[in-house]
């Protein structure tokens, strides 16, 4: 099983930052934040070389849900969606909630974690 959902796209990163905000909202996610690595790496001086953005994802219902099941839920919490550049391709991917969740011992947890990877993963495929 693989710790992570990445798939290559044919757009930009900005157009697939974009594309995904508007995919995840459409299943009621909202991007808490999203951070510019390459522009903030550049801002302090330090070069880089690739696109890089970091999407913090969440859906309150089923967070504030995984954190009443269990308070170390929230240190998988917000989920995270990355859109970056490799030798000149662009990538979208995550980290698996049920990959992340199964260090929580707890059943539903674990089914929860599974439908929000169903829904996180068809958005990004959506998207790209």
């Amino acid at each position: 099983m693989s710790f992570d959902f990445t798939v290559k796209s044919e757009k930009s990163p900005v157009q697939l930052v974009n594309d995904l905000e508007m995919t995840l909202k459409d299943e009621s996610f909202g991007v808490l934040w999203s951070f510019n690595v390459k522009e903030k790496l550049e801002e302090k001086g330090l070069g880089y070389e690739d696109d890089y953005f970091i999407l913090e994802v969440c859906n309150p219902k089923d967070a504030k849900q995984v954190l009443e099941l269990s308070k170390m839920t929230g240190y998988f919490l917000p989920c995270k969606v990355v859109v970056y550049t490799e030798n000149g391709e662009t990538y979208a991917g995550m980290p698996k909630p049920t990959t992340l969740m199964d260090h929580v011992d707890h059943s539903e947890v674990r089914h929860v974690a599974n439908d929000v990877e169903q829904r996180m993963m068809a958005c990004i495929e959506k998207a790209v």
